[in-house]
């Protein structure tokens, strides 16, 4: 595919749903404090509980996804996984799908997809495949609403303006590193994904939420950088799309399966 297919791939337009202080718009909670695996309270987010914003910010400039650490066949090293799938869209969950919790989130993990690694508070390592970058879209968020976010926003979101102002917001909300912290969380769950476009350095995921009241969904832009997915963040630090619901039952989803 051109590069002026990845260009309009990332570009997103995004709407405020509500006015006034950043802290209280509903997108920028869910971006902040866990999307993907939302915590979601009448259909919306509650930050409740909290800890040190700047978490483990002091292994941030240097890890597994840093450019010194790429081999020769552009993965970082050690980074192996089943990329036999090509660009082809997936039309079911891979088979080996499993449940790990992480911070407030139950995320699938594919012991052939991603992530195989885990470094600290990364979960890295994704298949070079559509379905790798779903995976990726659904964990590498999930990762944010713990101690060691900033860490996993150097190694796993793209570099910019846009990550700037996610690390900015970020900084302000409370961490949350599990649901023990927040008894009064009502959790959602990952229930499938689309894969909605794919050129191989760039992805556009839409995740399917399933939530007390239904279904909700979100999308994530991915680029292939340094050997893995990143998440590509709007320029107003955005990680996703507003979450809107599914009306129905939804269709056009892969799902991960119990």
């Amino acid at each position: 595919m051109s590069g002026r297919t990845d260009e309009m791939l990332m570009r997103r337009q995004r709407r405020t749903e509500e006015s006034g202080p950043y802290w209280k718009q509903h997108n920028w909670q869910l971006s902040a404090g866990f999307l993907g695996l939302v915590v979601l309270l009448g259909g919306f987010v509650a930050l409740t509980s909290g800890g040190d914003g700047d978490g483990a910010s002091a292994a941030a400039s240097d890890g597994p996804l840093s450019a010194g650490a790429a081999p020769k066949d552009g993965r970082p090293d050690g980074c192996r996984t089943d990329d036999s799938a090509g660009d082809a869209l997936p039309t079911s969950a891979p088979k080996d799908i499993s449940w790990h919790t992480l911070g407030v989130a139950r995320v699938p993990v594919s012991a052939s997809s991603g992530p195989t690694r885990t470094t600290g508070p990364l979960r890295w390592c994704y298949a070079h495949t559509p379905v790798g970058a779903a995976l990726a879209a659904t964990v590498i968020p999930s990762q944010m609403s713990g101690s060691g976010w900033k860490t996993v926003s150097r190694q796993q979101v793209v570099a910019g303006r846009g990550r700037d102002l996610f690390e900015f917001q970020r900084s302000t909300v409370p961490n949350i590193d599990s649901v023990e912290q927040s008894p009064g969380l009502a959790v959602g769950t990952y229930a499938g994904f689309a894969v909605t476009a794919y050129t191989g350095r760039a992805a556009q995921v839409s995740l399917l939420i399933r939530t007390g009241q239904g279904y909700a969904q979100t999308t994530i832009v991915l680029r292939f950088s340094d050997g893995d997915w990143k998440v590509v963040p709007d320029g107003d630090g955005s990680l996703h799309t507003s979450v809107t619901t599914v009306q129905g039952n939804p269709s056009g989803y892969v799902l991960w399966g119990a």
